[in-house]
């Protein structure tokens, strides 16, 4: 009897110990995802409290009004925020913007810029929520105007509009966006036809394949060089186009030839990325280049998102790649992000290394916009990440 008791203790000791053991991971992990959503909120708190009104124009330098990009790439944070925090003051705060904007792209729809492009990820955000024909009907008429405009100073009639790789984030999303919802393959073809001419064609082509990185216009192509003879690829630049590459992957089928297209790129520059970030976390605004040797939070929240995205969709090996990230995050915690949600070393609006220096901890940007969205974004995937 005493014997088959102390088995039974035994058993449980057992039962007791591998639970236990399973547990201690389990309760670090959900402690991790508990602060990267305390952060997300506290950089979201800090937006939404300062500009309580999102119908209000921007005022850096001249009015411009609030769909203009830097606050689309916001909303597009916030969309990805309310993916992990189901919080109504998001939408609520959504459907104002958008709503007083009319759900069109700034500057109407004849634009075929696409800066003016970027706020319709949003909208088409909110309409594959809601199913609401308001929230599209502005989007298929601009992109099928864009589709039928010629562009005679890029020197091609139907696809040279994305001269700079910024315009990749901003717009080739909604374009696989709008084929997703409808269809149709022309907005597929037309965006990638697109992609593939600042790809491949656009001053010789910006990505360069042998690094697995970007120059951000034909400005930059070699011979152009940095001060210390280093190739010229700009961090946020870099960022927007890596980001891109996930919006749109995400809104295709995987055995998709274009999603492999995608893919492909993704993956080149996942390399190229992890191998120049810098030894604590961040990445420079110059990625390769000691010219403006500095942290930069717009970058390395946008190379966050990208690479736990890649690791999420097993692309990239957790191994290598999750000390990458984790290393990025908790230098951006530390050294970036105040304890009120404000963000530090953010590199203000412009389109290479050089502007809105010098960078500092203490510095606000020209913008706070579209920095705020980019944390956002990489919080939400980091976020999800955590619970594989």
């Amino acid at each position: 009897m005493l014997k088959r008791l102390n088995i039974l203790v035994m058993k449980k000791l057992i039962v007791f110990i591998a639970i236990a053991t399973f547990s201690i991971p389990l309760m670090a992990q959900t402690a991790k995802q508990q602060e990267v959503l305390d952060v997300a909120r506290k950089v979201n708190d800090y937006f939404m409290a300062k500009y309580s009104d999102p119908t209000a124009p921007t005022n850096v330098k001249k009015i411009r009004p609030s769909s203009l990009w830097t606050r689309a790439v916001y909303y597009e944070g916030l969309m990805a925020l309310y993916e992990i925090d189901h919080d109504q003051r998001y939408i609520d705060y959504t459907d104002r913007w958008a709503n007083f904007h009319k759900w069109t792209p700034r500057n109407g729809v004849n634009t075929c810029d696409a800066d003016d492009q970027c706020c319709e990820q949003t909208y088409l955000d909110r309409f594959i929520m809601t199913g609401d024909s308001t929230m599209i009907r502005p989007t298929i008429e601009n992109l099928n105007i864009q589709m039928t405009k010629s562009n005679a100073k890029a020197g091609n009639s139907l696809y040279g509009w994305w001269t700079w790789i910024d315009a990749i984030q901003m717009a080739m999303p909604v374009y696989i966006q709008l084929y997703k919802i409808t269809g149709d393959k022309k907005y597929l073809e037309h965006g990638m036809a697109m992609y593939r001419w600042s790809r491949n064609e656009c001053g010789g082509g910006l990505f360069n394949t042998n690094d697995g990185l970007w120059w951000r216009d034909a400005d930059y192509v070699p011979p152009y060089k940095e001060p210390d003879g280093k190739d010229c690829y700009w961090s946020r630049g870099n960022g927007w186009v890596y980001a891109a590459l996930v919006r749109c992957m995400n809104m295709l089928p995987k055995k998709d030839k274009v999603y492999k297209e995608l893919k492909a790129d993704f993956l080149l520059m996942s390399e190229g990325l992890k191998n120049c970030q810098r030894e604590d976390g961040f990445w420079n605004p110059s990625l390769v280049s000691t010219n403006y040797e500095m942290k930069e939070t717009s970058g390395t929240a946008l190379f966050i998102y990208g690479i736990a995205w890649g690791i999420r969709q097993g692309y990239l090996k957790a191994k290598v790649y999750m000390p990458v990230i984790e290393k990025a995050w908790n230098a951006m915690v530390k050294d970036a992000i105040h304890h009120d949600g404000f963000l530090g070393w953010m590199q203000g609006t412009g389109k290479d290394p050089s502007a809105g220096q010098p960078l500092s901890y203490d510095k606000v940007p020209d913008f706070e916009d579209y920095g705020t969205g980019c944390v956002l974004l990489g919080a939400s995937e980091y976020f999800k990440i955590l619970n594989k």
